[in-house]
């Protein structure tokens, strides 16, 4: 009798669980966990996510400003079943070190060769790279230097063309030009709590689906002591980008590279003519304009999963 009812009970239980109605987003279940890793690169410890199959293909995340390798967590929690997924943090961001800026250079040349150094003590000889705002600046610095290791180009958010840079820029073109006259202003329209803000919401006007922690947080890691300065060097140096906008998109029109712009909307600082000025250079690149933000992973994450994983197909 006490075997039938254990057996009674056991298919019950089976046909209860075979009646239950499937979990909102299963389809995104975790099947590898993520680590969270420091390695040592050129005298720094940089620390990086990882998630996926090593064997998968690779999916390097560049970050932008004032976030980190953080950023990338809603793919990791999407994507992490397919890819090999690698955010690392630059230096002077997230968890990586934070040299002094009087003893170290914070440059997007030197962000970029530290980052190539990242990838090799990785051994990642190939892989799709995902820019995100200054991950671009970044990524096509280590693109050119090293063309061969690159599959295919995500591009979100990220600028290439001296025309997608919007009305906040003119202050920002006033630093470039004095930078001891500009020094305050640029901290104020870079790095203030209403800027932070401003970066995630732009002129979405959906607020209320997005979380205050996201800036609540990043304003807290730039009123380090130490960010003001790191920051404002990396931004200053922001300009030798839009001088090298030519070379960036001279190789893209030769190699016509594997591209899928993804743009949020209602981004503050990027025009919004920016996703079509890179078809012009890729005429087959994939476009796709969100109802998102600078930081479209924000609200869209399970949209732009989807559109990697449909891109990563074809």
């Amino acid at each position: 009798m006490l075997q039938f009812l254990r057996m009674s009970l056991m298919i019950s239980m089976m046909l209860l669980s075979s009646q239950l109605p499937a979990q909102s987003g299963e389809e995104h279940t975790v099947q590898h966990p993520t680590f969270y890793r420091t390695v040592q690169i050129d005298g720094l410890s940089i620390f990086y996510r990882e998630a996926g199959p090593k064997d998968a293909p690779t999916l390097l995340l560049l970050h932008g400003l004032p976030s980190s390798s953080r950023m990338f967590e809603p793919l990791f929690a999407r994507l992490s079943d397919r890819y090999h997924l690698v955010a690392p943090d630059y230096p002077g961001f997230g968890h990586s070190d934070w040299p002094d800026a009087k003893k170290f250079a914070y440059t997007f040349d030197h962000a970029a060769e530290i980052m190539t150094h990242f990838t090799e003590a990785l051994g990642l000889s190939r892989y799709t790279l995902y820019m995100q705002d200054y991950g671009g600046p970044v990524g096509f610095r280590m693109i050119l230097a090293h063309p061969e290791r690159v599959e295919a180009l995500i591009v979100q958010n990220a600028v290439a063309h001296n025309e997608g840079l919007g009305a906040l820029w003119k202050a920002r073109r006033a630093f470039w030009a004095d930078r001891a006259a500009h020094e305050d202003t640029l901290r104020a329209n870079l790095l203030s709590l209403a800027a932070t803000r401003t970066r995630h919401l732009g002129s979405d006007p959906n607020i209320e689906r997005y979380d205050p922690d996201l800036w609540a947080d990043e304003f807290a890691f730039l009123s380090q002591p130490i960010q003001a300065d790191i920051q404002s060097d990396m931004f200053y140096d922001y300009r030798t980008n839009v001088d090298a906008y030519p070379k960036w998109q001279e190789w893209m029109r030769k190699n016509e590279p594997r591209l899928l712009v993804i743009w949020g909307k209602y981004d503050p600082s990027f025009d919004i003519s920016e996703p079509e000025s890179y078809r012009c250079d890729v005429p087959k690149a994939q476009v796709h304009v969100l109802d998102a933000g600078h930081f479209a992973l924000d609200t869209a994450a399970d949209e732009i999963a989807a559109l990697i994983r449909d891109f990563a197909d074809q």
